[in-house]
C-alpha cells in the first residue's frame, strides 16, 4: 500500500505543480491588470472614461458571477439581477440608517446577500432547468415589488434619496472620484481573481461535471444539490459586489437595479462575450456598454439595434465573441501542427 500511495503521489505531483503555476500566473496577470487600470488617471483627465471603467466594474462582476451559474454549472438564471439590486439597496440603507464605516457595511451586505441567497437557492436548485430559470425570475419580481411597495424604507419608485454617505477610511475617500475609480478597479480585479480560482479549483471541475451530466455526478458520490447551492450563493455574493459598486457610483439605489431587465442584460452580456471562456462576460460587458453609449447618441431605437446584434451572434457566429476567437485560434494551431 505504501508503494501504491507513493506511485499515486508521483502521478499527482505534476498536476499539483501545474495548478500552483496557474494560480501564480493568474495572480501576476491580476496585478498587471490592476496596475494598468490604476495608472489610467495619470494619462487621461477624461472623467467619462473613468466612469465607463467603473460601470464596467459593476456590470463585469455581475455578468461573470452569472457565468458561474450558466457557463460552469448549466443553471440559467432569469433572476440573478435580484442580487445586484439587493447589494445596492442593502449597502445604501446600511450606510444611510446606521452610518457605519464602509468596510463594515460592505461585509454586512455580503452577509445579508448570503443569507437571502441560501434561502432562495435551497428552493430553486432542486428544480429542473426550465423551472429553475422561471422560479428565480419569480423571486426577483417579488424583491422588486417589495422595493416598490415599501416606500417608507426603500424610497419606492424614487429610489434611495439623499445620497449614500462616503466617510473616509484607511486614508481612502470614496467621495473623491479617483479614489472611487481605483477602489472599483480593485474590487473588479479581486472579484475576477476569486472567481477564476473557483472555476479552476476541484470544485469548479465538479460544477462542470454536474453541467455535463448531473446524474452521473450523483452516481459518483457528488452531492449535486449542495454543490449547486454553494455556487448559487457564491454567484450571488459577487453579483452583490457589483451592486455595491454601482450604488457608490450613482450615490443611491433605484428599483431598476432589481428589475428583471438587469437579469436580461446579464444573459445578453454572456451571449455577446461567450460562456466557455472565463473573460467572455467581461468582453461582453465592454461591448454592451459601448453599444448602449454609442447607439443612444444617434437613435432612440437602441432596442432594435441591440436586437440585430443578438441575431448576428445567435444566428451568425452561434457563440460569443471570445468563444469564437478562442475556437478560431485553436483551429489555426491544430492546422499548423497537422502540417
Amino acid at each position: 500500500m505504501t508503494e501504491l500511495e507513493a506511485g499515486r503521489a508521483e502521478r499527482l505531483a505534476p498536476a499539483r505543480s501545474g495548478a500552483a503555476l496557474q494560480r501564480y500566473r493568474d495572480v501576476l496577470i491580476a496585478l498587471i491588470a490592476f496596475a494598468v487600470l490604476a495608472s489610467l488617471p495619470l494619462f487621461t483627465g477624461s472623467k467619462a472614461l473613468l466612469d465607463f471603467v467603473i460601470r464596467c466594474s459593476a456590470y463585469g462582476l455581475f455578468a461573470t458571477s452569472l457565468n458561474l451559474l450558466v457557463g460552469y454549472t448549466g443553471l440559467t438564471s432569469f433572476g440573478h439581477g435580484m442580487f445586484f439590486g439587493l447589494g445596492a439597496y442593502s449597502f445604501g440603507l446600511i450606510m444611510q440608517k446606521l452610518g457605519v464605516p464602509i468596510p463594515v457595511a460592505f461585509v454586512a451586505t455580503l452577509a445579508i446577500t448570503a443569507a437571502v441567497a441560501a434561502v432562495i437557492g435551497a428552493i430553486c436548485v432542486r428544480l429542473k432547468e426550465i423551472y429553475f430559470a422561471f422560479v428565480t425570475l419569480a423571486f426577483q419580481m417579488l424583491i422588486h415589488s417589495t422595493i416598490l411597495s415599501w416606500a417608507s424604507f426603500t424610497g419606492g419608485d424614487q429610489g434611495l434619496r439623499g445620497g449614500i454617505p462616503r466617510p473616509a477610511f484607511l486614508g481612502i475617500n470614496l467621495a473623491n472620484h479617483v479614489h472611487l475609480y481605483i477602489a472599483s478597479c480593485a474590487l473588479l480585479i479581486l472579484g475576477l481573481l476569486a472567481m477564476r480560482q473557483i472555476a479552476q479549483s476541484p470544485f469548479g471541475y465538479t460544477l462542470r461535471m454536474i453541467r455535463d451530466n448531473a446524474a452521473r455526478a450523483s452516481f459518483l458520490g457528488i452531492d449535486v444539490w449542495r454543490a449547486k447551492l454553494t455556487v448559487f450563493v457564491l454567484a450571488a455574493l459577487f453579483a452583490s459586489m457589483g451592486g455595491m459598486v454601482m450604488a457608490l457610483f450613482v450615490s443611491g439605489a433605484y428599483p431598476e437595479f432589481a428589475y428583471w431587465t438587469i437579469s436580461g442584460e446579464g444573459i445578453f452580456i454572456n451571449m455577446l462575450g461567450g460562456v466557455s471562456t472565463f473573460l467572455g462576460p467581461m468582453v461582453g460587458t465592454v461591448l454592451l456598454l459601448l453599444l448602449n453609449d454609442t447607439v443612444t447618441r444617434f437613435t432612440e431605437y437602441h432596442g432594435i439595434v441591440l436586437g440585430v446584434v443578438i441575431l448576428f451572434f445567435a444566428l451568425g457566429l452561434r457563440k460569443g465573441l471570445l468563444d469564437f476567437v478562442a475556437e478560431w485560434f485553436a483551429q489555426r494551431r491544430d492546422a499548423g501542427e497537422g502540417r
